[in-house]
């Protein structure tokens, strides 16, 4: 049976075969073993084998993915783990207030979105608790990312504005929700499907940080057409598999650069005639974006996955 993972609980998978009928299944014990280095051998999103045992549904084989989200597993820092499979796109829940979604945690989200080829979209939602300091942010944020080719859209779930043109962009895609605990994630989805009643928290008083109210990825189809996928939230985004000396290709307006620094191997850091310093000099690359590729740069651990 060729089937698609819905819900991954770690051990136990939901999985949907072609004609829609729903599945409970199971991981074939050597498939941990071969050829997988991820923490999760099979993620929400991938087509599956699966194969009758008695009164189990085992998966055996995996189909080739056409690309995949992951991050650093936030059990064992030396492992990855893939966070979902076959998206068309990706929309990045943020905020600018209760809880605050860093620019810093938004850059390391889109490195990874370009170094395995998803679109990321940002979405800043809670636009009905922003002053004065918060419109001032959310302005800089136009700047820097919107020139570089990241879409960017404002939600209020509470007041309903800006939730409908949201939803349009999920027409006919597999789209993975992300973003860290607290951003309304969870809301936005009760608003999709009433009917599931997902849990929602308030974010914590003393943190400022929202709390997972997710606790495995899981995906629902739409009322038409399109999937979306669920994922609990990330407090961390630890990049995985991308190697210090590629770093600034997934940087879009460092990229169009690199070409034309002196050195072929430059690291952008203390090198003459490089190229990216002098365009951040020039102000044609923000600093912020600048010093977040610095700052994803020390953080990268030469570690082989």
């Amino acid at each position: 049976m060729h089937a698609l993972v819905y819900k991954s609980t770690g051990s136990w998978y939901q999985v949907k075969d072609e004609a829609g009928k729903l599945y409970h299944a199971r991981i074939k014990g050597k498939l941990k073993i071969d050829n997988i280095t991820s923490t999760n051998p099979v993620a929400v999103g991938d087509w599956v084998q699966v194969e009758q045992d008695g009164e189990d549904n085992i998966i055996t084989s995996v189909d080739a993915r056409h690309n995949y989200i992951n991050r650093v597993s936030p059990h064992n820092k030396n492992q990855h783990h893939i966070v979902a499979a076959n998206v068309d796109q990706s929309l990045l829940f943020a905020t600018l207030k209760d809880p605050k979604t860093s620019f810093g945690f938004i850059d390391r989200f889109l490195v990874t979105a370009e170094a395995y080829h998803v679109k990321a979209i940002i979405v800043w939602n809670k636009a009905d608790l922003w002053g004065k300091k918060e419109m001032e942010k959310l302005l800089l944020a136009r700047k820097i990312y919107e020139p570089i080719g990241y879409e960017m859209y404002s939600m209020s779930i509470d007041e309903n504005k800006g939730v409908d043109e949201i939803i349009s962009l999920l027409k006919g895609k597999t789209t993975l929700l992300s973003g860290h605990s607290g951003v309304g994630k969870s809301t936005f989805i009760n608003k999709l499907f009433p009917h599931l009643d997902l849990k929602t928290q308030d974010v914590s008083a003393w943190s400022g940080k929202g709390m997972h109210t997710t606790t495995f990825a899981e995906m629902f189809d739409l009322p038409q057409t399109g999937k979306i996928i669920d994922t609990p939230g990330i407090r961390e985004m630890g990049l995985a598999d991308i190697k210090k000396d590629e770093l600034s290709h997934y940087f879009p307006e460092m990229r169009s650069l690199i070409q034309n620094c002196r050195f072929n191997n430059c690291n952008h850091i203390d090198e003459p005639g490089c190229a990216i310093k002098a365009a951040v000099a020039k102000g044609k690359i923000f600093e912020e974006r600048y010093l977040s590729y610095l700052s994803i740069r020390d953080s990268i651990m030469d570690q082989k996955w």
